[in-house]
């Protein structure tokens, strides 16, 4: 990612912070209309106790841009875990459009063509990262 990047993902990061309940419930219900058999991930899981752990993990994600050497060991950790639950590698893709789906329908006019390439590739770097602790 460049610093242009980053800059840009923690602006439009301190937007979507106030509504994190709303764009996670705007994710999962696009990642379940995009690939409606990942909801077997989730099984009787409280859907809004995830989407606070979905959020706190982005939040973590986004504060450690800066630095994501450091957090490498655990993004690899979550994508182990992930592996665990069932995640396959082509589940990825689908989350990477609800999220930026979901970021588009919060940021709204917001979501210039910087920004959406800004977040393809914080999403890039973080699910190839997770990929790679699941081969681990």
């Amino acid at each position: 990612m460049t610093p242009e990047q980053k800059v840009l993902i923690r602006q439009t990061w301190a937007d979507i912070v106030p509504v994190a309940d709303t764009t996670a419930a705007l994710f999962y219900g696009r990642l379940f209309v995009i690939d409606p058999p990942a909801r077997r991930l989730f099984g009787a899981k409280d859907m809004r106790v995830q989407g606070n752990q979905f959020m706190q993990m982005l939040t973590i994600f986004v504060r450690s841009l800066d630095d994501l050497a450091v957090m490498e060991p655990a993004i690899e950790g979550l994508g182990r875990r992930h592996s665990g639950y069932g995640v396959l590698p082509a589940d990825y893709d689908g989350v990477g459009r609800a999220l930026l789906w979901a970021v588009e329908q919060i940021l709204g006019d917001g979501f210039t063509e910087p920004v959406r390439e800004a977040w393809s590739e914080a999403y890039r770097t973080l699910a190839s990262t997770m990929q790679r602790g699941a081969t681990t």
